[in-house]
């Protein structure tokens, strides 16, 4: 069993990138994402480097497993984070050329160093709603990992 999240990159502008993230093939929320460098990654770590600028550049398109069972040393003192989710957000692994990959809270590009920001894109360039939105998320990524199922999320 797996359950797959996706991330359809819609809207594309000088300072970051709005898409809209299934579950399982459901529209689940929005993302916030910085600048889409057209970063893949089937480039090589040299490639992803020479385009990349550090924390205003978007992950490469690729598919990713997502675990919730690393402490945030960022996020791990905010108590809205220690309550939703004991301060484990969801990581992405093994991204080419990034360390560090959250999925998170957050309002606009200035809050992501190329994490994945989730809310409601109410507002041009922002996401709104953002901390349910996680809590919601997060509740779902827990229920299925719970479930013993495979965690992915394919960046398109």
């Amino acid at each position: 069993m797996s359950m797959e999240l996706v991330v359809d990159r819609k809207w594309k502008k000088q300072g970051y990138t709005i898409s809209n993230l299934t579950i399982d093939g459901k529209w689940f929320c929005n993302i916030l994402e910085d600048t889409d460098r057209g970063l893949d990654d089937s480039m090589s770590i040299a490639e992803i480097r020479k385009l990349k600028k550090p924390s205003i550049t978007a992950i490469p398109r690729g598919t990713y497993e997502v675990t919730l069972d690393v402490i945030s040393p960022r996020f791990c003192t905010k108590p809205f984070y220690k309550q939703v989710c004991n301060s484990k957000l969801p990581r992405l692994l093994n991204v080419k050329g990034f360390e560090g990959i959250l999925i998170h809270a957050g309002n606009t590009d200035k809050d992501s160093a190329g994490c994945l920001l989730v809310g409601l894109n109410t507002v041009k360039g922002k996401v709104t709603s953002s901390q349910d939105t996680f809590t919601k998320l997060y509740k779902a990524l827990k229920e299925g990992r719970d479930r013993g199922e495979k965690i992915t999320i394919k960046i398109l």
